[in-house]
């Protein structure tokens, strides 16, 4: 039988774990999260300065042009080089079809319904009004850096 002069004592729970300093499987999850964020970060800046440098080509070439049948002639030029880098093909494209192309991402259609259409015959028209010009600017500055930023 057993000895009643036993000395019984309770079971105890180990220590629980400290939570400083992590295990070393947390430290690599923080350092590739670390490194993806970094990454990101860097990304989206040289997204934005690269999108920068894109509009100011744009400006600097309209700006350079003189009169509004100038601007108008150098935004279509441009567009066209944009699209001849998103389509082999696009750039050959005219009239009507030229402008359908344009529109093709955006569903409000601004170049076959709206102010873009200047673009067809405003490099030929001596009376286009400035505010067209200025709204045409910002229209085709927007697809341009679409187009080239990809």
């Amino acid at each position: 039988m057993q000895d009643a002069s036993l000395v019984l004592r309770d079971i105890h729970q180990p220590v629980a774990p400290a939570w400083w300093p992590p295990a070393p499987g947390w430290w690599v999850v923080t350092a590739i999260v670390l490194v993806a964020a970094l990454g990101f970060v860097l990304w989206r800046r040289r997204r934005r300065e690269r999108q920068r440098r894109i509009a100011g080509i744009f400006d600097d070439t309209i700006r350079s042009a003189d009169g509004a049948p100038a601007q108008i002639a150098a935004m279509s030029e441009l567009l066209r080089r944009a699209a001849r880098r998103h389509n082999s093909q696009a750039d050959k494209l005219q009239g009507s079809a030229w402008l359908e192309y344009l529109d093709a991402d955006d569903k409000r259609h601004p170049f076959t319904r709206g102010i873009g259409r200047l673009l067809l015959e405003g490099g030929f028209r001596r009376d286009a009004h400035p505010e067209d010009v200025s709204a045409l600017h910002a229209l085709t500055r927007e697809r341009f850096i679409e187009w080239m930023a990809k």
